[in-house]
């Protein structure tokens, strides 16, 4: 943590990008730490929000690298099961773009979008929508608390 600390903005924004691959991490921890630290808003939303969404896109990235014959090799998942969650994120895709920040799931519902080759050109701009409001929400949170006390 120290180390993100350190470099501020772009320590936030590595830190952010980390967070938003399949690394366990948690960027809302260095983004109260900014805030905390009296980073301004603006530049902690701006550099956390870029860093995050350009995380997801390259784990979509990685998606796309993957290969239907290993699901169904390494995974023991039969082809049907696989094509029927593939027409499900195809019709909900850009809907689940902009919920790839929640914890935990987000990462692995960024790597099936690409793995499921769900439109770029929807998927991606949802992606960063999902994470602004994310980032918007997680200061106005610190702000509403800071101001009670």
């Amino acid at each position: 943590m120290e180390f993100f600390e350190q470099f501020g903005y772009f320590g936030l924004f590595l830190g952010s990008f980390l967070a938003a691959t399949i690394l366990p991490f948690s960027s809302e921890i260095l983004v109260t730490g900014m805030l905390i630290a009296g980073a301004n808003p603006l530049y902690v939303f701006l550099f956390a929000t870029l860093g995050n969404w350009l995380g997801s896109v390259s784990t979509y990235g990685l998606g796309l690298l993957g290969k239907l014959q290993w699901i169904e090799k390494w995974f023991k998942v039969s082809r049907e099961k696989i094509e029927k969650q593939q027409r499900t994120i195809q019709k909900f895709g850009s809907w689940i773009s902009l919920v790839v920040w929640l914890p935990g799931i987000g990462d692995i519902f960024a790597l099936a979008l690409g793995f499921y080759r769900v439109n770029p050109y929807i998927c991606i701009p949802f992606m960063l929508i999902g994470k602004a409001l994310r980032y918007l929400t997680i200061i106005f949170m610190y702000d509403l608390i800071v101001s009670l006390f």
